[in-house]
């Protein structure tokens, strides 16, 4: 008896692999204060079309149930847990979420992916802000650190700003359906050569043979990548949408700690709900770093800020940013590196939960070095990224089974200090920031 096409059975080492990537990255999930939670399998087709139209029907598992209902195993968790979000009103903001777990696509099978797979997936809901888009992607660097792959190479884009590019390329009257063709050319450049994306739009009649040229200036564009300065100097970015935001966050990322990072103009994700950051990660380890070598995995990670999805499910108040990894891939990428578990990377055990708050705007990044320095040293931080006065994250740390809150100030920050609030006797000290960015922050505060 034969599996369906693109199924497989997991058992033995496959089996235990996933289950040790799904400890290890629901312990980093808690470090960042993300809850867990199991979005449905079945949605109704009508909610995976969101965003994508019918034609996402040639990619999923879709049928009539047996009450006649048009419905469709999910292929991501961010449809269903954006769903979730959005019915939820009430809810406190920002709302973190985690999940694990399979998920299904109709896709051609290929090396490190079936159709039914696993995933892990990472989601924020709230008020889009820089520090939550840097969060998300500082969290998937300490997961595949922890994961033995610390060489892994996260490559950050702005999806505005490549559409702006597109956009003044081919003129501002450009059909929106053809910035979309364009936009889904530069995000499978890496996977086929100049000549073939050239020869597709020549062959392609109407509009297709006179994009050639612009085209080449596009890819041209697609094609610079580094750090900020590197960048500038290889693509003309000046006035762009989306350069200084992007500028900024690679800045913030260097500042907490993430180290492979670097601004790879090619990104800008295949999914049309991305409007803001997007980002990829790739196996440090094999080939050129993104996925285009022969035998590449492809990207083991991707994902970024897509506000446009839950306005399209009706809330256009509430910002999203995600991100979601292969598990099989990665653990391709961690075998051929005779990995298992965490390869000797595990961060320690968590200790008990500590806040991280900021007295002004100008706090911000101070408090969020401190807070990347204790997660990394494996102890649970809750750090408020949607820039909330220091009552309301205050508020929060009583009621949320804080030990202790590190409150970062302008006059203390003056003198390197920061002060210490223990949260069940009140009392209060000052505690050096060298000690809480140091080899044994847990020492320092006293765990």
């Amino acid at each position: 008896m034969k599996l369906p096409r693109g199924m497989r059975d997991f058992d033995g080492a496959d089996a235990a692999g996933i289950e040790q990537m799904r400890r290890e990255f629901l312990r980093v999930a808690d470090l960042y204060g993300f809850e867990h939670a199991d979005p449905s399998p079945l949605e109704n087709l009508s909610t995976l079309e969101t965003r994508s139209g019918p034609a996402i029907r040639d990619e999923i598992y879709n049928f009539e149930d047996k009450g006649g209902r048009e419905v469709a195993l999910r292929f991501d968790f961010t449809m269903g847990l954006t769903r979730r979000a959005v019915s939820q009103r009430s809810a406190k903001l920002p709302s973190k979420v985690s999940s694990f777990g399979g998920v299904f696509r109709y896709d051609e099978p290929q090396r490190g992916r079936y159709r039914y797979f696993h995933q892990w997936d990472l989601e924020v809901f709230g008020r889009p802000t820089m520090e939550t888009d840097a969060e998300i992607i500082e969290a998937t660097s300490v997961l595949f650190e922890s994961l033995g792959l610390a060489d892994a190479s996260i490559q950050v884009c702005h999806r505005g700003l490549v559409e702006s590019k597109v956009r003044q390329v081919l003129g501002g009257s450009a059909p929106d359906e053809t910035v979309a063709a364009v936009l889904r050319t530069v995000d499978k450049a890496a996977k086929r050569s100049r000549g073939e994306i050239l020869s597709d739009f020549s062959s392609s009649g109407g509009d297709g043979a006179g994009l050639s040229g612009m085209l080449e200036q596009i890819l041209d564009f697609a094609g610079a990548r580094g750090g900020v300065g590197d960048v500038e100097r290889a693509a003309d970015v000046a006035g762009l949408d989306g350069w200084d935001y992007l500028a900024s966050l690679y800045d913030s990322l260097k500042g907490r700690g993430v180290r492979n990072v670097e601004v790879n103009l090619g990104i800008v994700r295949g999914l049309d709900y991305y409007s803001g950051m997007v980002f990829e990660v790739f196996d440090g380890a094999g080939g050129d770093g993104n996925g285009s070598a022969p035998g590449s995995l492809g990207a083991l990670a991707g994902g970024g800020r897509y506000d446009a999805l839950t306005a399209a499910f009706g809330r256009d108040d509430l910002g999203a940013a995600g991100v979601a990894g292969g598990v099989e891939r990665i653990m391709l990428a961690m075998r051929a590196r005779e990995l298992s578990g965490g390869g000797g990377g595990h961060l320690p055990p968590a200790a008990r939960r500590v806040a991280v708050l900021y007295a002004t705007s100008g706090a911000v990044g101070a408090a969020a070095r401190i807070a990347s320095s204790l997660r990394r040293a494996g102890i649970a931080v809750a750090f408020d990224t949607m820039g909330r006065s220091l009552k309301k994250q205050l508020g929060d740390a009583s009621q949320n089974s804080i030990h202790a809150a590190i409150i970062v100030g302008p006059r203390e920050l003056r003198d390197g200090m920061a002060t210490l609030r223990m949260m069940d006797t009140g009392t209060q000290s000052l505690i050096s920031i060298s000690g809480l960015q140091g080899d044994d922050p847990r020492a320092a505060l006293g765990l």
